[in-house]
């Protein structure tokens, strides 16, 4: 059937039908029709434009691909050189995954024309920015290992080192002799954590999703910008310290440090009762023992008597005069030591030191378990399990020797400790470098962080870095959140042995930011009590805690409700923060609780993720944290400080 040609005009139209199009309109309908046919003929050679982009993008990309996961995989073959201590293996490592990185560069550089894509620009740009920042991290390490590898031998690490001949002290010497070679390499260290963290604050991770398969992409951006930036801080924090390194050990002009131990099984504010003293002498790095003693045979040549601080005089009611073995009162160390000097300068027994070092029984117990047993004052240390306390025998033996009660004089009954310390030392220079000097270098970085070893130096320079480096058990300053809870052993034997500590808090945090909090902390002593009768001459483990709890939290905080403790809960203000003050008694076999209710002094905005930092007290060793935000958990045991950033969204 033949189609016959209908051409409509207006007049066609019956009259009550007829539409006015006006010119205009007609124009643009017809521009619009003209359009869609040429979109039909566009169409396909968009497609194939695409088609060729994408082939053009998607091979070199996977090339790149390749490229960047082999350089990843030898990155990870110089991070286990790293982690086996193996300096020598590492300076190679790394050499082979700079190679690696520069092919990775080369590969990326074939995409460059993708730069003036829109979206697609973006991660190029991230992918230069990326590799420019992993560059910057090689020379870094590299610096840094160029700077350890001539005293690889002395330091225990694996690689030929230049100080293989000779006796330890002599190693010793020539390294500490020569570390004027390595500060000149801080400034660049320096600017080269500087650059990558430049680099890497180019890079948006809001661009990327957040997880691909099983991978992590967004929050390890965030992670990686985070730990790159906290390197670089460290790096400057810690140049001040590290400048001074040599003087500090004794090069060229000795220096003295008086060593406290706190015995952190009777827990104080900063770490622990003060039970004995020594003094070292360290030249060229050699350390030099010059004596130690009985804390309570220092107090004795005290000239002059102080009254207590109040918080003695209200919870050692027998004790009206402040004494140095109770002179560790405040939370935060470098104070405490402050106090401690004031009167240490009164007692007759004073020796001049350049600063004081404090450990507790933790670093006994790491050590001992590097080095096997040590002898020392006719008793063979170890850390084998003592039935008798259900604890290390090194901590039984020293609570045996200095605790329980005879009935004839015995001199000297806590300068056990510095006879201790001595040998230690002693066995660990005699060996090989190779077979204890690495394993102790790194435990003793992790009981620094850990805060059984805290230091408060003359020096105002090595501490300056000392407390960048969180070496100093200083209580902070914090923007967000804050918690520190510390506890005071107040006549409970020696049951920070046994007590066993879980601190739970819950933020809710209100539509208009108002955060309230409540903070629970319970208090569990699972051991029999020991006989603490004197008389009978049995040694006192475990008794009656006797506790004086405190909670730093930011300053302003006001408290609303309080249960648990047995006398008055009373608000103060210290350190820059407000602290609530509590009392509680712990049995053995018992369980105590205490739990405060407070508002913040500050409302959170919106959109802002509830920031939180928790410090720990020095002497604990990783009690049980549980915070609940809103509809958010985070568990955790606290064996460093810690800070979080829980977001509400």
């Amino acid at each position: 059937m033949a189609l016959e040609k209908i051409t409509l005009a207006e007049s066609s139209l019956p009259a009550e039908k007829a539409v006015s199009v006006p010119a205009e309109k007609r124009k643009k309908f017809f521009f619009r029709l003209r359009l869609g046919k040429k979109t039909l003929f566009i169409l396909p050679v968009i497609l194939i434009i695409m088609a060729v982009l994408a082939i053009a993008i998607i091979l070199p990309a996977q090339g790149v691909i390749a490229s960047a996961k082999k350089t990843y995989d030898q990155g990870k073959i110089t991070w286990e050189a790293i982690k086996k201590q193996d300096i020598g293996l590492a300076k190679e490592e790394l050499t082979k995954t700079r190679a690696s990185m520069s092919e990775t560069e080369k590969s990326l550089a074939g995409l460059g024309w993708t730069q003036y894509i829109p979206l697609v620009g973006l991660y190029y740009s991230d992918a230069k920015h990326a590799i420019a920042a992993a560059n910057s991290g090689l020379e870094a390490a590299n610096t840094v290992v160029d700077a350890i590898l001539p005293y690889a031998d002395v330091l225990g690490l694996k690689g030929e080192g230049s100080f293989v001949l000779g006796s330890a002290e002599d190693r010793i010497q020539k390294a500490v002799a020569t570390m004027d070679k390595v500060t000149p390499q801080i400034p660049a260290l320096e600017d080269k954590m500087k650059k990558m963290e430049e680099e890497l604050s180019f890079i948006n991770p809001n661009r990327y999703p957040k997880k691909v398969g099983n991978l992590e992409i967004k929050d390890n951006i965030v992670m990686l910008k985070q730990v790159a930036g906290q390197g670089r801080a460290a790096v400057s924090d810690a140049r001040p310290l590290l400048e001074v390194l040599p003087r500090l050990l004794g090069e060229p002009k000795e220096k003295k440090y008086l060593v406290l131990f706190q015995n952190d099984k009777e827990l104080r504010a900063s770490g622990g009762f003060i039970t004995a003293y020594a003094v070292f002498r360290i030249e060229h790095g050699v350390v030099i023992p010059e004596g130690s003693n009985d804390i309570y045979a220092l107090d004795a040549t005290l000239r002059t008597r102080t009254r207590a601080p109040e918080i003695i005089l209200k919870y050692l009611p027998l004790v009206s005069y402040f004494n140095l073995r109770d002179a560790n009162i405040s939370p935060d160390f470098v104070e405490s030591m402050k106090l401690f000097e004031e009167l240490y300068d009164k007692a007759g027994g004073k020796v001049a030191v350049d600063g004081i070092i404090a450990v507790d029984t933790h670093v006994l117990v790491t050590v001992l378990d590097i080095l096997g047993g040590v002898e020392a004052g006719g008793v063979t240390y170890t850390t084998e399990n003592d039935k008798r306390c259900n604890c290390p025998q090194v901590i039984y033996e020293l609570e045996d020797y200095a605790s329980r009660p005879v009935n004839y004089v015995r001199s000297g009954r806590k300068d056990i400790i510095g006879v201790l310390l001595y040998a230690i030392m002693r066995k660990a220079l005699a060996s090989s470098p190779r077979q204890y000097w690495g394993p102790l270098f790194q435990a003793g970085l992790g009981e620094i962080s850990e805060k059984h070893i805290l230091t408060y130096l003359h020096d105002e320079n090595a501490q300056k870095g000392l407390e960048s480096l969180n070496a100093a058990g200083r209580i902070k300053d914090y923007e967000g959140d804050y918690l520190h809870v510390n506890d005071s052993n107040f006549a409970g034997a020696k049951s920070n042995l046994y007590v066993q500590q879980k601190v739970e808090q819950a933020a809710e945090v209100a539509a208009d930011g108002t955060v309230t909090k409540t903070v629970k902390i319970d208090y569990t002593n699972p051991e029999p009590p020991s006989d603490c009768n004197l008389e009978r001459g049995e040694l006192c483990l475990n008794g009656l805690l006797r506790d004086v709890v405190r909670v730093y939290v930011p300053k302003g905080s006001q408290l609303t409700d309080s249960k648990g403790s047995e006398v008055k809960v009373e608000t103060k203000e210290d350190l820059g923060k407000t602290y609530f003050e509590a009392f509680i008694t712990v049995r053995p076999q018992g369980k105590a609780s205490l739990e405060f209710t407070y508002s913040l002094p500050f409302k959170l905005a919106k959109g802002s993720p509830y920031a939180l930092l928790v410090q720990k007290q020095p002497g604990t060793n990783g009690n049980e944290y549980v915070v609940r935000v809103n509809n958010r958990e985070e568990k955790f045991n606290l064996t460093t400080d810690k800070e979080l950033k829980i977001s509400l969204q």
